[in-house]
Parts: structure tokens; sequence; C-alpha cells
């Protein structure tokens, strides 16, 4: 069984890898969604990352579909209590306003919590920063739900430093709750968004880092090596950039590590972040059985200090 690690300073406990549910209800269907949840907590997965706007961005739907998804299945399966919900505020409009007005941060909690039949959200994020409202106003919306008992865990995603170090301070000075968890974007060819001053305030507050993209979209799978494959996939017109880049020198340097260790390139990209100062756990999706086992592998993995230099060296 794989070991738990404290996330932040919270009272949360995790396994390295969690779940992201950005596929739930878009490109994984009820069986899918509801094969690749049981494989998860099967295999001893902990926490189900999702958001109140996925799916909004495909014709037809409105947001909340994958919130809506695990619901069904958590009721179906009656396994509430031995999994944690994290999901998300601040990008899907609707009652209250958007983003982080404080009044949509209270109807949008109501909106989650019914979608997902719980009572309570373990770990509740704002989506993105919202510059035009004030922090300390943000933090008290937040607080009533805290202080209600809706939301145990608040988190930052998509910040950079500087704001999220004022509105921890906003919120300590108020006395109110603040954000102990951050899920930036984070993996082996998309670094400069974390690392930093970003990465070092959160190692030095003991904010935990969930990131996301881990696999970059699933470049770091070795899908897309030539211009050829870049046509693999509605993703693969992004995959060229990459290619480009640094892409081709990190794929190289994790083929390596795949000779030497057995582990997948999936299994590698996700060790290199599990070992990165200040990471508690990236998140990966799967929209099958199959690919969740191959992620909670990744937790079994232990990198040496040789095989970690490289990798970040091709990636820098």
């Amino acid at each position: 069984m794989t070991d738990k690690r404290r996330l932040g300073a919270s009272e949360l406990r995790i396994i390295p890898l969690v779940l992201g549910g950005n596929v739930f209800g878009w490109t994984a269907d009820r069986d899918a969604s509801f094969a690749v949840l049981d494989a998860f907590v099967a295999g001893g997965g902990t926490m189900i990352d999702t958001a109140d706007v996925y799916s909004a961005w495909v014709d037809g739907h409105r947001g909340g579909e994958s919130e809506t998804m695990i619901g069904a299945w958590l009721r179906e399966r009656g396994v509430r209590d031995r999994v944690l919900i994290a999901t998300k505020v601040g990008m899907l409009p609707g009652e209250g306003g958007e983003k982080l007005a404080p009044a949509r941060i209270v109807a949008a909690c109501e909106a989650s919590l019914l979608r997902l039949g719980t009572d309570r959200i373990d770990l509740y994020f704002a989506h993105q920063d919202d510059e035009q409202q004030p922090q300390e106003a943000v933090a008290e919306a937040f607080a009533t739900l805290v202080q209600a008992g809706k939301v145990r865990v608040l988190g930052a995603s998509n910040f950079h430093a500087g704001r999220l170090k004022a509105a921890v301070e906003a919120a300590r000075a108020a006395a109110l709750p603040h954000y102990q968890v951050l899920q930036p974007e984070y993996n082996l060819v998309s670094r400069h968004r974390f690392e930093g001053e970003l990465q070092d305030y959160c190692v030095t507050e003991n904010v935990g880092v969930v990131p996301y993209y881990g696999l970059a979209s699933g470049f770091l799978t070795g899908k897309y090596r030539t211009s050829d494959d870049l046509s693999k996939s509605v993703r693969g017109a992004r995959m060229g950039d990459l290619l480009d880049g640094r892409g081709a020198a990190v794929l190289g340097a994790m083929d390596a590590v795949a000779a030497e260790s057995g582990a997948t390139l999936a299994q590698i990209a996700l060790a290199w972040l599990i070992a990165q100062p200040g990471v508690t756990a990236p998140i990966a999706s799967a929209t099958s059985a199959t690919q969740v086992e191959e992620l909670l592998g990744a937790t079994a993995i232990r990198l040496t200090a040789d095989q970690l230099e490289r990798l970040t060296t091709a990636g820098a």
C-alpha cells in the first residue's frame, strides 16, 4: 500500500497521485467513468479532483457534468467516506456573478454539493485569481463555507506567487481560513509557471501542491514524437511547439530512464513530479481501468538522483 502524504499543513492525507475528473461525462461515458473510479479506489486511490466548469467547453454541455457523474458514482457505490473530493469555483459564471464574486462562491458551492450528492467538499479551490474582488471579501466568502462545515480545506489554482502570498496574508490578518493547497500547471516540459518564486513560497509556507497537466496533455506518454504524430488526436496541433522546443530532448531522457527502470513514460513523468520539492501529488486523468493501473504504478517508482538530474536537465 502506498504511503499517504499530508497535503501541506492541512488535515488531509493522500497518496501521491490525484485522479483528474475532467474526462467524466466528456470523453468517458458513465460506464467508462465508473470503471475508472472503481479502479482508482481499488488501487488505493484517495482524492478525486474535479471542477464545476467541467465540461462546459463541449457543445451542448453547461458545466457540472463531471461533478454529476462523480455524484452518481458516489451514491451507487456508497464510498463517500473512502475518498476525498476536490472541486473548484471561478470559471463557471452563474448565480451570484462571475469568477470569485463572494455571492458566486457561496452559490457555486451549493450547486456543487447538490451535483456531488454530498454534504461537504474536502478541498475547495479558487479555480483562477480574480483581481476585481478584494481578497479579504473572497476570504470571508470561503470562510462562511468552512464555518458551516460545507468545505474542509481551501486551495488556489492558477495563482502567481505575489497574489497567492497576498491572499494568504489577507486571510491571516482577518483571522480567516486561508489557502493551504496550490494547483498549478507543472510538468517536465512546462516548468516556468511553478518553479522559482512560487515553488519557493509553497515550500517555505508548507502549501501542498497538486499540479495539473502532469503528462502535458499526453505528450509525455510518448504519443507525439514526429510531425506525422500530430494528427493522432484533437490535441495534436498543440504538440508541435513542444516537439520544436525541449520536448524531443525530454522524451529522449525519459526513454533512457524507461530502459533502465522498466517504467512507462507516463509513470516516469509522474514519478519526476512526485519527487519535486513542495509537490504532494500530481493530478492525472484516465479513460480506462488499465490506464488507472498504469498511473497508480507511478507512486511505487523511486527514480535515482542521477535519473532525476538527467530528466531535469533535459527539460531546462
